[in-house]
């Protein structure tokens, strides 16, 4: 998967044809993206894809179901390695969500959710408004969502700084942040001027709940207790 993100948005460092981009239309479904302003340091062009592009691509076959990655701003980012703990923890939650919501949410696990024309994230575990389609004509938008869960082993910083400012600017109500190290779920709410001005931390053994669902209430040794 990295050597398809460099075909398809980073620079060829081939020294045939250094600092140009590896891009073509014809063999993509005429997949186009959106030239960038150059970076000041050296003559570099970055072309940014829409989500409608990014759609092209799989439909090209470019990129797989199985493939790891997600956009961001325009770019197709590789995402963390899953591990045991990992696939753990969204079971778990899969689970407790899946029973405590019943018929009032769809559980949608590691699915896309479209955010914008340049931001099409994957989050580990979305409830989404009950849809009579099941989300089979159109991907979920930020009206659909009523929580994202992002389960962070390796990936916490990354949640933090990349994908949160985007969830809070698109107005997505509610966020938890699974730490699995620490073992502590962050609760982000109340978005407003493209962040979350509530952040509460539910330490070991203590109770959350969500807001759109107050039904989905649990205490977190549902989730790291052996």
């Amino acid at each position: 998967m990295r050597a398809l993100c460099h075909q398809a948005y980073a620079v060829n460092r081939d020294a045939a044809t250094p600092h140009r981009l590896a891009w073509y239309h014809t063999h993509a479904g005429n997949v186009l993206a959106v030239k960038s302003d150059s970076m000041t340091t050296e003559t570099v062009t970055r072309y940014r894809f829409t989500v409608d592009a990014y759609a092209r691509l799989r439909e090209a076959g470019l990129l797989r179901e199985d493939d790891r990655v997600e956009l961001i701003d325009g770019e197709i980012r590789e995402m963390s390695p899953i591990g045991a703990r990992h696939v753990s923890l969204v079971n778990r939650l899969t689970a407790l969500l899946v029973r405590l919501a019943g018929n009032d949410a769809i559980v949608s696990v590691q699915n896309p959710i479209r955010l914008n024309e340049y931001n099409e994230p994957q989050p580990d575990l979305t409830l989404l408004r009950p849809r009579e389609d099941a989300y089979l004509n159109a991907l979920a938008t930020p009206e659909d969502v009523l929580l994202i869960i992002e389960v962070a082993d390796t990936s916490l910083a990354y949640d933090q700084q990349e994908k949160l400012p985007r969830y809070a600017r698109a107005g997505i109500v509610e966020v938890w942040l699974v730490d699995a190290s620490r073992q502590i779920v962050e609760q982000y709410t109340m978005p407003a001027a493209g962040e979350y001005t509530l952040l509460q931390k539910i330490l070991p053994g203590s109770r959350i709940g969500a807001v759109m669902l107050p039904q989905v209430s649990f205490t977190t040794d549902a989730l790291f207790s052996p």
